[in-house]
């Protein structure tokens, strides 16, 4: 399946991923565009979500939003209402089920002065939530954590998890082709702060491009993320070890190597196949 996308379909995926419901958006997009895999198709939900909370958290989690939030899921606990209250306020927010249960969480615990209780208390609450004082928004938070794929423990861990599974899929491929590198922990060993994933100790070619460095990203890479990884750590990585390869996984848009602004950065979706060794020229 694709996953080199042209600007013009990149735009469409994300005119749709607009207009559908929050929740559920994958299984409509496959039908839509049969021709991205369901990673990619995910990673681009997931990007959209994270965009959008970052623009909106602030307005939806405010003391007065949170109060009538809170009012409305008291009143439906009376009322005896089927479980799920949690994810059908989501759904009207806007808020992803995790964020709003966190709100609620606050909510719940907030002391007589109106002082919300601590951060550590609230993040200990979310990922056990048996130690939440009240039955009911025990199992709503826990329905929360289950449905939210964006925010919340169970989130982060799978992202967390694929992201190790990729790196490691990247070292068991290079050590297949018979590269030699040093990884992440042996480079921080060594002192350095800021490291790829990978430093080849010997040099390879892809597409007459000479490769210092590897960095694997298990996601999709749109012109926003990738701009924010060139600030934060591959421009960092070039100016320490030169010219380097970026690996997304999920796919990327096309011409994305274009803003390097003539500092070489490669860009692929896997490994390449075609790297040229130093001894084969010599």
């Amino acid at each position: 399946m694709a996953r080199v996308i042209s600007k013009t379909t990149y735009s469409s995926l994300l005119d749709s991923v607009y207009k559908l419901p929050y929740r559920n958006r994958v299984q409509t997009l496959q039908k839509l565009f049969p021709q991205l895999s369901v990673d990619t198709l995910k990673c681009v939900v997931a990007q959209e979500c994270q965009r959008r909370m970052k623009g909106s958290h602030g307005r939806l989690t405010t003391s007065e939003a949170v109060e009538v939030l809170y009012k409305r899921y008291t009143n439906s606990i009376s009322m005896s209402e089927e479980p799920g209250i949690l994810i059908r306020l989501s759904d009207e927010n806007g808020l992803t089920p995790a964020l709003l249960a966190r709100s609620i969480i606050e909510r719940h615990y907030q002391k007589s002065d109106k002082t919300k209780p601590a951060k550590l208390l609230v993040s200990t609450l979310m990922k056990n939530t048996a130690l939440i004082d009240d039955r009911d928004l025990a199992f709503e938070t826990y329905l929360c954590l289950l449905e939210d794929d964006e925010y919340g423990p169970i989130a982060e861990a799978t992202k967390q998890s694929v992201g190790y599974e990729y790196e490691i899929r990247l070292r068991m491929e290079l050590e297949k082709c018979r590269v030699s590198f040093l990884h992440e922990e042996h480079l921080r060993v060594k002192g350095y702060d800021k490291t790829p994933d990978i430093k080849l100790e010997i040099p390879v070619a892809v597409d007459g491009q000479v490769i210092n460095w590897i960095e694997s990203k298990a996601l999709f890479g749109d012109e926003e993320v990738h701009r924010g990884y060139l600030k934060d750590q591959l421009y960092s990585y070039w100016n320490r070890f030169g010219p380097g390869l970026v690996i997304y996984w999920f796919g990327y848009v096309e011409d994305l190597e274009k803003i390097h602004q003539n500092r070489i950065i490669l860009i692929r979706d896997a490994l390449p196949m075609n790297m040229i060794f130093m001894e084969q020229n010599s």
